[in-house]
């Protein structure tokens, strides 16, 4: 179980200079692919009037990254640990640098969903290989602790940083310049990837089964879009296909996994009662926070009227909590224990999205910037505790496996948070009048109408409201499983881990 083989691997133990350099390379892509979960929200309004993309257009273009990512994480977590992690990484970032370009000169809303679809492909490639490398990089428990949570820290600041990068471009630039950020970053992370990361690769794996992979693949995305078209349009013939195909597949793909020597998924890990809990718990903290970010984006634009600066600006203290909190997380878990951390921070989340309560057409701005600082602080803990358990409850060769399980609910979860948060919000915006599919094009539309730009705005206060409190309602739900799931002795994420696999 233990023959995984290190390529020229830093020279050094874990926790030297070149180690930490190796990880500060690691957290470039990371940020990357996290940013442009969001970088959109802001910049959405904008590109609309240049591309005129219509109302399912625009929720595609915002989902067919996540949902490219969701559905590819775990074959190419798998694929790196047979490839070389380092050598997947760098393939893809290539690619996310190419597919960076074609959406930044996109002419069309369709050219543009490809090319999101495209860094998707590429962006799966880049989170499991990061992390799992860290394993190696690391291999000091405490010192891996540590920079597990600043890889942590830069993928979920990253999420919540995206508006606030997109808000200060669009204020000099136009909105391409959101995806061209990119292209220098990539660069970086190729010249020093080669020479700063260690090769990683298991030689006690045979090949990748193929059938898996497409089992995989074809299960997932037909329910993630069943989802999506049934929040957006109802329960039709579509949604019912699209859920039985997908479920279908899902089913030959769990019995195959049962039956075969070294399966794509190892489902013994859902076994471990703390990885489960985990896993669980980023799926419910990511879809709580993409809704939150999408709506309050559109609600500082189009309700409140601010440019895509100043609505960034208002961002900042949610992405500083989440940074900070991620960096922390470790602490926070050694005094209250990981059981407790984790249902702590949860809760924390769930008062901080219900605080958007106090949000209205004509004020309550204060309460959004208090209740995302208190919910980023929440969802920081919450992301570092996942990410912790993901990789100390493995082997070292199956950990791109567990990573890729992991970083799979994290994007499933910000999938289904635009997808079912977003639309349930859509559907109580249009239900309150005679409204164009979007606040934005409303407010657009009906200038010369101050009765309807109001009522519309009313109408998507009541939606956002709505929607975070289901937010609200599911991190709370999670809090409980994790208090019912978890022991209350372990002290570290590494040792709840470790006593359960």
């Amino acid at each position: 179980m233990t023959n995984v083989e290190a390529v020229h691997a830093a020279p050094a133990a874990g926790g030297s200079r070149r180690a930490w350099l190796g990880l500060a390379v690691l957290v470039l892509p990371v940020l990357l692919v996290s940013m442009d979960m969001s970088v959109l929200f802001l910049t959405l309004p904008t590109l609309t009037v240049d591309l005129d993309p219509s109302a399912a257009e625009q929720l595609w273009i915002l989902d067919i990254y996540g949902f490219l990512i969701a559905g590819l994480l775990i074959t190419m977590g798998n694929l790196g640990d047979r490839i070389g992690r380092r050598r997947i990484l760098l393939a893809g970032a290539v690619v996310f640098g190419i597919a960076s370009v074609l959406a930044a000169f996109a002419p069309s809303a369709g050219v543009l969903i490809a090319a999101r679809a495209l860094m998707g492909i590429g962006g799966a490639t880049l989170l499991p290989s990061s992390l799992s490398l860290i394993t190696t990089l690391f291999p000091d428990a405490r010192q891996r602790a540590t920079a597990i949570g600043v890889w942590t820290a830069f993928f979920a600041g990253g999420s919540a940083v995206g508006p606030i990068i997109g808000g200060v471009l669009l204020h000099h630039f136009w909105w391409g310049s959101v995806f061209l950020i990119n292209v220098p970053v990539l660069l970086v992370l190729l010249v020093f990837g080669w020479t700063l990361l260690p090769e990683h690769r298991s030689i006690a794996l045979g090949p990748l089964d193929l059938p898996s992979v497409a089992l995989s693949i074809g299960g997932i995305l037909p329910v993630v879009y069943a989802v999506k078209h049934a929040a957006e349009y109802g329960i039709d013939a579509v949604t019912v296909v699209s859920a039985l195909v997908g479920g279908a597949l899902l089913t030959f793909f769990v019995r195959r996994q049962r039956r075969i020597g070294e399966p794509l998924l190892d489902l013994r890990l859902f076994g471990n009662g703390p990885f489960s809990v985990a896993i669980g718990s980023s799926l419910a903290g990511m879809m709580s926070l993409a809704g939150l970010s999408y709506l309050s984006s559109i609600y500082l634009q189009s309700v409140t009227g601010r440019d895509p600066l100043a609505a960034a600006l208002l961002g900042i203290p949610m992405a500083v909590t989440v940074f900070v909190f991620s960096m922390t997380g470790s602490r926070v878990a050694q005094w209250l224990g990981v059981r407790g951390a984790f249902a702590s921070a949860l809760v924390a989340a769930a008062i901080g999205n219900l605080m958007l309560l106090g949000i209205g057409v004509d004020g309550g701005v204060g309460w959004y910037v208090a209740g995302s600082a208190l919910a980023g602080a929440g969802y920081g803990i919450v992301f570092t505790l996942v990410s912790e358990v993901a990789v100390s409850s493995v082997p070292p060769e199956r950990a791109g496996s567990a990573v890729g399980i992991s970083e799979t609910s994290f994007e499933l979860g910000n999938a289904l948070g635009l997808a079912l948060l977003g639309s349930l919000a859509a559907v109580i915006f249009r239900s309150g009048g005679d409204f164009a599919p979007t606040i934005g094009e409303t407010v657009h539309l009906a200038q010369d109408d101050p009765a309807l730009v109001h009522a519309a705005r009313e109408s998507f206060v009541g939606g956002m409201h709505v929607a975070t409190t289901v937010g609200a309602a599911v991190l709370l739900v999670m809090a409980v499983v994790v208090l019912v799931g978890l022991p209350r002795r372990s002290r570290s994420a590494g040792h709840v881990s470790a006593e359960h696999v």
